[in-house]
């Protein structure tokens, strides 16, 4: 069993930054890809950005340049780095684990409210 809980959401003018922090309590937390999604009122929850237990990431092409995922063995946290952030941003951002021994295992967070006004 997996519990995920993020922090670090929040209000932010349009051009500022916030970093997201997703703590993993559990398992072996080398065995789970890491991911953050988000979820804006009325929209279906999307991928935002991943990154695999060795450190290589993607992106979803409306953050890239702007957003950096890293995640910290050591501590079993994942943080999610937000620069430049714009009104379209706003959503509710989960953390996601997903069990890289089946692919079909997935954990969530609770969520983390974030506001960008313009």
């Amino acid at each position: 069993q997996v519990e995920l809980a993020e922090s670090g959401g929040g209000l932010v003018q349009a051009g500022g930054s916030l970093r997201l922090s997703c703590s993993f309590l559990g398992t072996t937390f080398s065995w789970y890809v890491m991911g953050w999604y988000r979820q804006a009122p009325g929209k279906q929850r999307e991928l935002v950005t991943t990154i695999t237990p060795g450190g290589s990431t993607s992106y979803e092409d409306s953050v890239k340049g702007r957003f950096t995922i890293s995640r910290d063995h050591a501590k079993n946290m994942v943080y999610l780095q937000m620069n430049s952030l714009k009104p379209e941003d706003t959503a509710v951002y989960y953390c996601n684990a997903k069990d890289l021994r089946d692919y079909s295992t997935d954990y969530w967070g609770q969520g983390t409210q974030v506001t960008v006004s313009s």
